[in-house]
């Protein structure tokens, strides 16, 4: 379909590249001869939410603007160019000094910083985070992005949520340089960087960080067409969405990825691997809505779907989905319908040998912990939290909710085995 004239005037390039989203979206509109009333009613939203999307000079909810902008007709390239934070300025990126400083003295000096910044605590790493996302760093040079990536990646599995934390500017920084190539590849990576800056964000409960972060990975997955990049994105929104208890929205969603996952054919073992933890996560989400007769159906699904899956996911592979894993989700979803007996019976003969990351052999430890504390059993409840913490502390003490347990444990059952290791532990990281 040939783009309107519209899209290669002076006038939109001008908007788009004053990161005038909002702008963009109104000219189209009006060119199209529709009220705010018009637009909203294809939006599904009021016309005073297209007007407030329209007047804002900083785009906060993506996924509405990326739906505004298809509806107008704005061709994606326009919408990105729009959406790109604006690169930092010279001057930022130059450093002034009173005296020369040699080269191995000012090596030295950004690893030290480093070492102190991975030492700090979640809260004060957050904060460089906001600064990236408000303002895109000067590209790092660090390296291949791919490799980081992957490092990245690693670092999350071990649950090493600092370093992570760390880490993550540059790769932001290095992704926006990498799409200005205009090829998938290059979109699916930074989507894949704003999935994993999500994914670690919900382990710390910053889920109003987390949801720019997945609006964005949507945003640039679509771009790219990948449907594993897309699946990633969707998956770390609901989740999101989830949290923010907007269940109803977060399930339509999943319904979504799994249903087009599933339209690719899932010819590789990889997008079979990540349909079925579609059907996971799509299974949890039904459970934390009170939706049981869904929740327990999604979950059967996804057992069957994980069946030809080997016991071991493979190392790298995006969505590490295996037939534990979905037994795993199963304690999830019964504890979150409220039958910890069940979920306990769910998760009885599960092992940490059965996964691969440090990350899930302490989830697993975390949600057993969940059930035997649902249960009332607060010595079974300490030894599962103490495996977890043992596997990954990033998981026992970056977490709300598990932190609220240890809390609880220690004030209720001060003297049950376990409780004083773990209440050590946690003070050491408070």
């Amino acid at each position: 379909m040939p783009v309107d004239p519209l899209w290669n005037s002076t006038k939109v390039r001008e908007l788009a590249t004053q990161r005038r989203t909002g702008a963009l979206i109104r000219l189209g509109r009006e060119h199209r001869g529709w009220t705010l009333a018009a637009l909203g009613r294809r939006l599904g939203c009021s016309p005073a939410t297209v007007s407030r999307l329209e007047r804002r000079t900083r785009i906060a909810d993506l996924t509405l603007a990326n739906q505004a902008a298809l509806e107008v007709g704005m061709p994606l390239h326009v919408l990105m160019t729009s959406l790109a934070p604006p690169s930092p300025t010279a001057a930022a990126a130059t450093t002034v000094t009173l005296s020369p400083r040699p080269a191995e003295e000012d090596l030295m000096r950004r690893r030290t910083l480093l070492t102190a910044t991975a030492a700090a605590g979640p809260t004060a790493l957050l904060m460089g985070l906001d600064d990236a996302l408000a303002d895109t760093p000067a590209p790092s040079g660090a390296g291949p992005l791919d490799a980081r990536l992957a490092t990245a990646r690693d670092l999350y599995d071990k649950g090493a949520h600092r370093q992570l934390l760390v880490s993550l500017p540059g790769l932001l920084a290095d992704g926006h340089v990498g799409v200005a190539s205009r090829r998938s590849l290059d979109q699916a990576r930074l989507s894949s960087v704003y999935s994993l800056a999500s994914a670690v964000l919900i382990k710390l409960g910053a889920y109003d960080r987390a949801r720019l972060t997945a609006d964005r990975a949507c945003t640039w997955a679509q771009v790219s067409g990948s449907p594993l990049a897309t699946a990633a994105a969707a998956r770390e929104l609901a989740i999101v969405l989830r949290h923010q208890n907007q269940h109803a929205a977060a399930q339509r969603l999943m319904t979504s990825a799994a249903t087009a996952l599933e339209a690719t054919g899932l010819r590789t073992a990889a997008s079979s691997a990540a349909y079925a933890q579609m059907l996971c996560t799509l299974a949890y989400t039904a459970a934390r809505g009170g939706q049981r007769a869904d929740a327990l159906t999604m979950i059967e699904e996804a057992r069957r779907a994980a069946r030809q899956l080997p016991a071991i996911s493979p190392v790298g592979r995006l969505f590490p989905t295996s037939p534990a894993a979905v037994d795993l989700y199963a304690v999830g979803i019964h504890w979150a319908l409220g039958d910890a007996g069940a979920a306990l019976e769910a998760g009885k003969d599960l092992r940490a040998a059965q996964f691969p990351t440090a990350e899930r052999k302490a989830r697993m430890g975390t949600d057993m912990a969940r059930a035997w504390w649902a249960w009332n059993r607060p010595e079974q409840t300490a030894r599962s939290l103490l495996h977890a913490y043992r596997a990954s502390p990033g998981e026992v003490r970056d977490r709300p909710a598990i932190r609220g347990i240890v809390q609880e444990l220690a004030d209720r059952h001060p003297h049950v085995s376990g409780v004083r290791e773990l209440r050590t532990a946690m003070a050491r990281y408070a």
